[in-house]
């Protein structure tokens, strides 16, 4: 991955900073003065807003109460600006947090630019054999761990019971069953079958696995989002709307879907556990027992969903290493995450928290837990982050009519092959 000069410097300034901090004769007086912690964390947290947020920020305070000196700075960066946003600071060496709780995706990339600090035999990785295989691949990048794992994740199809049962159909679990659940849908209720969230191509995942392709091949460094099976997808979304079955949207996604959904205009999205929480507040969830959730409707190759999640991990200029290891060590441990998951049914990452009580009678995490070992993982490589741009520019011309499958395919290989650099 190319840098540019001012990168380069900084990783070396950021490289003795983090020596310097994690000397025995520290001069910055925020980390451990006669054995206790103090000073501040400055934390960038991606979550929801209105529901996940709450209950992050609480957790945070609570770790304030065990550790009365350190003052946790708690910020809510939106998800869609954080990983730029972070890039920026840490670039220009000024305004970065000591925490950032990063998608999956991003750690390598932040990993590969030495903007986050190793975590191999800090206290901020306790128990690391305790972490779930598949949430701790995403945290390792170049033989060393940058992240701890928080949460884990994948897709499914929730669905709106009561409209099912009105309209007298059954969960689809192929993508054509959708087409002819969502026409009996349409012909006795008036409703739309499912929203399909078209601004975001992490949605378009699952129609790509379905039909037996991927965005790249690692082993081979091959770009394959615009083959036969990348092509095939496209226009299985493409139909999908063009067909009435799903309707989509080019701008505010997230929001338009949720609505959408939580109204009972439509009777199906794709989504993952983050989104349990705000659903439940909608009026047609306000009997939780309503909401339904199944797997992804397989394609003509498979069935798959991809697996996502967020980790923590520790800037590696950050002023307080001790504090934040800490911090990052209270956030993701077992008990905490079954608070998470009580909260907000979000999946832990620890083996050990399946255990807890909390877990144990959570409905959410019973169906998600076997679809999460199951998921299909993202390469762990630094540009994984970036391709996505490319994909949901090309994603949402195809679902508005804008281009074709082929062309969209075809411009986004290209565009990859440009970002990966030697790859076919």
């Amino acid at each position: 991955m190319r840098r540019g000069i001012t990168a380069t410097a900084l990783v070396a300034a950021l490289a003795l900073a983090a020596t310097a901090c994690g000397s025995d004769d520290k001069s910055d007086g925020t980390s451990k003065s006669s054995g206790e912690l103090s000073g501040t964390v400055t934390w960038w947290d991606t979550s929801t807003v209105g529901s996940e947020d709450k209950v992050f920020k609480k957790i945070a305070e609570d770790f304030e109460k065990k550790h009365p000196k350190v003052d946790v700075k708690y910020v809510n960066v939106p998800f869609g600006e954080a990983q730029n946003k972070f890039k920026n600071a840490a670039q220009s060496g000024s305004g970065a947090p000591d925490v950032i709780r990063s998608e999956v995706a991003w750690t390598p990339e932040f990993a590969d630019l030495g903007y986050l600090a190793p975590l191999d035999g800090t206290p901020a990785l306790q128990k690391a054999d305790d972490f779930l295989k598949q949430a701790a691949a995403s945290t390792k990048y170049n033989g060393k761990t940058y992240a701890v794992p928080q949460v884990i994740d994948s897709m499914g199809i929730f669905y709106n019971k009561k409209i099912f049962k009105e309209a007298g159909v059954e969960v689809p679990t192929t993508v054509d069953e959708l087409k002819t659940v969502s026409k009996k849908i349409k012909d006795k209720t008036g409703k739309t079958g499912m929203y399909l969230r078209g601004d975001d191509a992490y949605w378009f995942l699952s129609f790509l696995y379905g039909e037996g392709g991927d965005l790249v091949d690692a082993s081979t460094k091959s770009v394959t989002v615009d083959n036969a099976a990348g092509v095939k997808a496209m226009k299985v979304v493409k139909d999908l709307v063009d067909s009435g079955a799903a309707k989509t949207d080019a701008t505010d996604g997230w929001e338009n879907m949720q609505s959408s959904f939580k109204d009972g205009k439509v009777a199906m999205m794709i989504n993952g556990p983050w989104a349990v929480a705000d659903t439940y507040a909608g009026k047609e969830f306000k009997d939780k027992a309503n909401l339904g959730v199944a797997p992804v409707p397989a394609g003509s190759v498979a069935q798959g969903a991809p697996q996502g999640g967020h980790n923590l991990a520790v800037y590696a200029g950050s002023k307080n290493l001790d504090a934040s290891y800490a911090f990052v060590d209270y956030m993701t441990s077992a008990d905490t995450q079954a608070q998470v998951t009580k909260e907000l049914n979000l999946l832990p990452t620890r083996t050990s928290a399946y255990a807890k009580e909390e877990v144990v009678d959570n409905e959410i995490v019973g169906f998600f837990k076997p679809v999460v070992e199951t998921a299909v993982e993202r390469p762990w490589i630094p540009e994984t982050g970036s391709l996505f741009a490319p994909l949901v520019t090309e994603y949402t011309k195809v679902l508005t009519g804008q281009t074709t499958p082929e062309k969209g395919a075809k411009a986004t290989g290209d565009s990859y092959r440009k970002l990966l650099k030697g790859w076919k």
